[in-house]
């Protein structure tokens, strides 16, 4: 193994009963690396080893410390610079913005990014064998009503064709190939990330029914058309009978519903704390639920196939701010929002620190989009009315850490091959995944 990177981002969701234990990055990263390292050393004789060499990967929040502690720069009068839009964040949600900006015709607007480089949490590596994936490392294929992305997706070569009902036909190669998922459960390896293997029949009793209703609420349509589901958020329903969901766990809804089985359990759980960075209990119901409805689009009750790359949505990140490297500015911490509107104009101040070279910089705009994380809002965003502060502060976020694992050569499995994902049923983590998987190469060196 030649090294180990790791990398921290932050993931939010929904539901308000998260656990308000509290440890510090210091504890968090001390308390990964010797799980990394426990996972690494086997169990051959008890030897003990070390970590691999390796890096730490994490975000600039040395500048978010200032800025927190009231860091407020002003830029010269020389500094300034005019702008249509400046769009604040330079992750998906940003680049997406730019991408939107310069289908309608703008191309007077900056992007700016703290980071050396776009992505936020789809950023992604390389190394010899592979690039790889540092988050995001997949998107289902979308639904018609997905519009945006079918574009963007088309726009990259990855969809061939719409179908008369709007549905896009995926390059085969470009869906996530088989083995696609495996467990490891009872000391082997079993396909799929349902742990079948010894199963009783109740388990697979409750695990139908529960598919069932999956499919039903696919089905489930409310008096304007709308899926109770669905990607984007704004294109489901905000029905009552689908916003209540959101006051209850989805641990809570299992129970209601009369599921007991600890494998479908398992199953439920493994999902919100791969999606979400929480657990079932601690994931709303309306999140739960829409994890595994909006993907589904037929009356099988099937979900969508999975679209991937070695890089995962490393690729859309390039592709986006390919589109977009005039306006991309790399290195600029935002320190400031404000508007300033006179008698004779109105704009939106907008102040930052170049990083690189240590100086404060300015733009006048007509408008803002602000793409970064919604915590920092209070704290950059002045005259920002106390409501949206509120709104902001309710927000409870959920650290990932995340490392890759460069390989001289793949493990050897006595059970079922490896796969794209790889999933420890009795691990409090998730699992990793095969950053050549998509590539065909099933030998040799790979990062996981």
């Amino acid at each position: 193994m030649a090294e180990v990177g790791l990398t921290d981002a932050m993931s939010q969701f929904s539901q308000p009963q998260f656990s308000q234990s509290r440890f510090s990055r210091r504890e968090v990263l001390a308390g990964f690396l010797g799980a990394s390292a426990g996972l690494l050393a086997g169990c051959e004789g008890g030897e003990k080893k070390l970590p691999p060499k390796g890096e730490i990967l994490a975000p600039n929040y040395s500048i978010g410390h200032r800025i927190r502690d009231g860091f407020r720069p002003r830029p010269a009068s020389d500094r300034w610079q005019e702008a249509d839009v400046v769009v604040i964040g330079g992750g998906v949600s940003g680049l997406a913005a730019a991408w939107r900006l310069l289908r309608g015709g703008l191309s007077r607007f900056l992007v700016l990014e703290l980071e050396t480089v776009p992505g936020g949490t789809s950023r992604s590596g390389q190394s010899s064998p592979t690039a790889y994936p540092w988050g995001a490392h997949y998107v289902p294929v979308p639904m018609p009503e997905n519009r945006s992305l079918i574009a963007i997706l088309r726009e990259m070569g990855v969809v061939e064709r719409i179908e008369a009902d709007g549905a896009p036909v995926v390059g085969e190669q470009y869906l996530c190939r088989d083995p696609g998922e495996r467990v490891f459960i009872d000391g082997a390896w079993q396909e799929g990330l349902y742990p079948s293997a010894g199963a009783t029949k109740r388990d697979l009793d409750e695990l139908a029914s529960f598919r069932a209703e999956i499919a039903r609420w696919a089905a489930w349509r409310d008096h304007k058309g709308r899926r109770a589901f669905a990607i984007p958020v704004a294109a489901g329903s905000d029905e009552p009978e689908i916003t209540i969901l959101d006051s209850l766990s989805m641990a809570d809804w299992l129970r209601r519903q009369g599921y007991d089985s600890a494998r479908l359990r398992w199953l439920v759980d493994y999902s919100c704390r791969d999606d979400y960075g929480a657990t079932s209990a601690q994931t709303s119901a309306w999140a739960g639920l829409f994890y595994f409805a909006s993907r589904v689009r037929t009356a099988d009750g099937e979900s969508q196939p999975l679209i991937t790359w070695p890089e995962g949505n490393g690729r859309i990140v390039q592709h986006l701010a390919s589109r977009a490297r005039e306006q991309l500015r790399a290195g600029m911490a935002v320190v400031g929002v404000a508007a300033t509107n006179t008698r004779d104009t109105q704009a939106v101040e907008v102040t930052a620190l170049d990083v690189a070279r240590g100086e404060a910089v300015g733009f006048r705009a007509r408008r803002v989009v602000f793409a970064a994380p919604q915590f920092l809002a209070p704290y950059l965003i002045r005259d920002l009315p106390e409501p949206r502060k509120l709104n902001a502060r309710e927000f409870q976020y959920s650290p990932w850490l995340v490392a890759n694992l460069h390989l001289r050569d793949r493990p050897r499995d006595q059970s079922f091959p490896l796969a794209w994902d790889n999933v420890l049923y009795e691990s409090r983590s998730l699992g990793y995944v095969t950053a050549t998987h998509q590539t065909g190469r099933d030998y040799g060196p790979t990062v996981l």
